[in-house]
């Protein structure tokens, strides 16, 4: 869809721009030469192959057969529990062996091709059999036959091999060392986590013959809500919402110091509430912010690290939270509202802290504002994309209603669709209304109906192909909780912390940190959130216990979804950072570690709410309220003042650690404690304003 209008291909523009920069040798980086198309970065991380022919067909109709399903299905009733599951993992298995090679440089190589369209096939018939013989599964659970173990294991076998492919190799290793554990003796294990042994038909009935492990919570979730939402996404992205976001966002901050830095955290955030992924997030906001903040000065690696710790925190931006909120909500039995309003202050308070980073970072640098002539106008970017908000508003309205999250989806799906349908009267609409009001514009080019059914009908296929990894993630996350819960190993999980943390609460969060991130390393949010809501949340809530200390179950459920979230860009494997750095061309090692200084607000942030659980707005009335997260707020922008050592000037190490302590009584429930930290963030500002006043005379 064109569109003359001045800040409409703005972003074109400066991809252009900042390109042909980079080519001329202005700050120039041999390795900074990279395509302003998400698309190519986001293949380029995946290693998918181009489909042609039969095979192309196939995909295709795998895909689009999937979507359909799905939306079907989210409006009209889900089927039963395992057949659902079932046909959702099957579509999913078939779309990863098919777009995902062996390994990235066997891409073209047509022999593995055929091998892949036997495993997909192979994929299809042993996930889609419990779709035909759940009812005869159910009455052999415990006593399986010979056909039930062989296709148990060869199924088990080909997630693994899936999620190696599509996610990392990461997961299936962890995976296959909970199914080591589950095999071994009580000689071979520590008797602080050993068991009786299980052999392996047991474990092949426990993992495919009931909904313990493959077809577990995590799969059930991501075949109902999950894929609904990533439909959502898709389709917002396909009408041109995602590219609305930036566009506003950089129309609202370009005309302030950093103000590239600073769209891409505002365009992060909003991109955050129809993602949900961190990855997706980066390549798309980062390839049209991270050239505009290279252009005004930032080094490479501070415009990766901005877009990093922006897009990573976009999973804590409501109402798409990513698949971990929904897999929390089932595993919890709450609403998925409540997720909503546990999350707000937080994410409100996360991005307050990196926001006030990349300011003071703009200061530190001396760097200005963008070219007036490269900003969109505001009045005109608003008008334009007005609708997309529509869909977005009635799915947070319906959320906000109490209505679950399948049905404020399906409607919000239903809208969408709507809107996409009629953007020539829209496009029609838009032209009128400038012409009335005498606006200074260039009259949109009105789609034709074929491009519109054709975009439509490509959003079908699109969010099939977001959903495979996804699903066949979660499928393997259930082999590690069927482990779990057929050997006991979160009781003994939650002794063994307890005992290493010497019965203190404090120490407990602390271990269960150093756990998440560990274990997070290289896998995606969601997984690391199943790993610790099995093995690690249990202990923290023993550790409560122990300690006398009263935290309430989704408090800490926040908890270890926020450090899973923080794993993704913890260096040395933060993926988002390898992102980022293949469109910034800097080094994704110093990228990463950039955005880990950036995003250290997010990790003291699950300390503050885990000990005082009124700001996840749990028993708090609005003026308590309002003052606790203006109190927050100001701690926030301590705490970011201390990191960056710079608030209205430079500040020495004492006025850092003075900072600090501000920042901590700040967001210490108390009174008195909000008043002597106000105190000394006034002091620290007076102190750093008069030496900054001092150098520039």
């Amino acid at each position: 869809m064109a569109d003359t209008d001045p800040g409409q291909n703005f972003a074109h523009r400066q991809g252009d721009d900042a390109q042909a920069e980079r080519d001329t040798g202005a700050d120039a980086d041999p390795r900074a030469n990279t395509s302003a198309n998400p698309s190519e970065h986001l293949a380029a991380e995946t290693g998918t192959r181009s489909l042609r022919g039969v095979v192309a067909v196939l995909a295709v109709s795998v895909a689009a057969g999937m979507s359909l399903f799905h939306v079907y299905a989210g409006g009209f009733g889900a089927l039963a529990d395992m057949r659902q599951r079932s046909l959702h993992l099957a579509c999913a298995l078939v779309l990863c062996f098919l777009h995902f090679p062996f390994a990235k440089r066997f891409r073209d190589n047509r022999f593995l091709l055929l091998l892949d369209l036997g495993l997909a096939a192979l994929a299809a018939a042993t996930a889609i059999y419990p779709f035909f013989l759940h009812e005869e599964m159910a009455l052999r659970v415990g006593d399986p036959n010979s056909l039930d173990i062989t296709v148990g294991i060869i199924l088990t076998l080909l997630v693994l091999e899936a999620t190696r492919r599509s996610i990392s190799f990461m997961l299936p290793i962890i995976s296959l060392v909970f199914l080591l554990y589950a095999m071994a003796t009580p000689a071979m294990l520590p008797s602080a986590i050993a068991h009786r042994g299980y052999s392996l038909n047991r474990l092949a009935d426990h993992m495919f013959m009931a909904t313990e492990g493959i077809f577990g919570i995590p799969l059930g979730v991501s075949a109902t809500y999950v894929f609904l939402f990533v439909f959502f996404g898709a389709l917002l992205e396909a009408m041109g919402a995602g590219q609305f976001l930036i566009d506003l966002s950089i129309s609202i901050m370009g005309r302030f110091r950093g103000g590239p830095a600073k769209a891409a955290v505002v365009a992060s955030a909003t991109m955050g509430t129809i993602s949900g992924s961190s990855i997706a997030n980066t390549v798309t906001t980062g390839v049209i912010t991270i050239p505009l903040m290279r252009k005004i000065g930032f080094p490479a690696e501070n415009a990766g690290a901005v877009e990093v710790a922006a897009s990573t925190n976009g999973q804590l931006v409501p109402p798409v939270m990513g698949a971990a909120a929904f897999i929390m909500a089932e595993t919890l039995d709450v609403s998925y509202r409540e997720i909503i309003k546990t999350a707000i202050v937080p994410a409100i308070l996360s991005y307050t802290a990196i926001f006030t980073i990349v300011h003071l970072d703009a200061l530190k640098l001396g760097l200005g504002a963008m070219d007036r002539r490269d900003i969109p106008k505001f009045r005109s970017t608003l008008l334009r994309g007005a609708h997309y908000l529509f869909p977005l508003g009635l799915l947070l309205w319906l959320l906000i209603q109490n209505k679950t999250a399948m049905f404020a989806a399906f409607y919000s799906i239903v809208a969408g669709l709507t809107i996409f349908a009629f953007e020539a009267p829209i496009r029609h609409f838009h032209n009128a209304i400038w012409r009335a009001a005498h606006m200074r514009y260039e009259a949109e080019e009105i789609p034709h109906l074929s491009d519109t059914l054709g975009r439509m009908s490509r959003v079908f296929v699109t969010a099939a192909r977001n959903m495979m990894g996804i699903a066949v993630a979660c499928a393997c996350c259930g082999i590690i909780i069927g482990v779990v819960s057929l050997t006991g190993l979160a009781g003994k999980m939650s002794e063994l912390i307890v005992a290493v943390a010497g019965g203190s609460f404090f120490l407990t969060l602390v271990v269960s940190v150093f756990v998440a991130i560990i274990l997070g390393m290289g896998l995606p949010t969601t997984a690391t959130y199943i790993m610790m809501a099995a093995m690690v949340a249990p202990a923290i809530l023993a550790g409560a216990a122990e300690a006398g200390v009263a935290v309430p179950v989704i408090a800490v459920h926040m908890f270890v979804f926020y450090y899973g979230i923080v794993a993704d860009d913890t260096p040395p494997v933060g993926l988002c950072a390898y992102a980022a750095a293949g469109i910034s061309g800097a080094d994704p090692v110093r990228t990463g570690l950039k955005s880990f200084k950036l995003d250290l607000a997010a990790f003291i942030l699950p300390f503050m709410f885990i000990y005082n659980t009124e700001l996840l707005l749990i028993d708090v009335h609005a003026g308590r309220l309002a003052f606790l997260i203006t109190s927050s707020i100001l701690g926030m922008i301590a705490f970011s003042a201390a990191i960056q050592g710079y608030l209205a000037g430079r500040v020495a190490w004492w006025g850092r650690l003075m900072l600090l302590a501000s920042a901590f009584l700040l967001v210490k429930p108390g009174f008195a404690f909000t008043i002597v930290g106000v105190a000394l963030f006034g002091l620290i500002y007076w102190v750093s304003r008069r030496e900054g006043t001092a150098m520039a005379t």
